[in-house]
């Protein structure tokens, strides 16, 4: 059993800046708790939690997305760049709804993020408090 704790360990040495992310959406969403009224969590366990779903949900929708952008660049048609732009107008409407329903899923009545626009208020604070942070300790490379 010692082997995936090396793992987990040599995995942190090597990607400081995601433990970093965590730390950055832990004090956003916690100065979110504290000044939206209706973004609520029961505990700082709750909200640590809740941080670590975000961190997962909002890589795996930068995935897509990067995705979806480079289809759309590359599209040689009018038609494929339509197609491709509403695809990622829904995944930037979708992920909102996406992060709402896991956080519903993974904590029920003990965490709420407050619906589609304080949601969506969140995410946009929380990458750019992570751009910034990464600009910070990293430069213009971002970690």
């Amino acid at each position: 059993m010692a082997r995936p704790v090396g793992s987990l360990r040599a995995w942190i040495a090597t990607h400081p800046e995601e433990i970093v992310d965590v730390f950055v959406y832990v004090v956003v969403l916690n100065l979110a708790i504290q000044f939206l009224p209706q973004v609520i969590s029961e505990s700082f366990l709750h909200s640590l939690l809740t941080a670590v779903l975000l961190k997962i949900a909002l890589e795996g929708v930068l995935l897509l997305k990067g995705a979806v952008m480079a289809r759309l660049r590359g599209a040689p048609t009018r038609r494929g760049k339509v197609v491709f732009g509403v695809a990622l107008w829904g995944v930037a409407v979708g992920s909102k709804l996406v992060v709402l329903w896991l956080i519903d899923v993974a904590f029920g009545g003990a965490v709420s993020l407050g619906g589609f626009l304080p949601v969506t208020l969140l995410v946009l604070v929380l990458l750019a408090s992570r751009s910034a942070v990464r600009r910070l300790l990293y430069g213009d490379s971002g970690g």
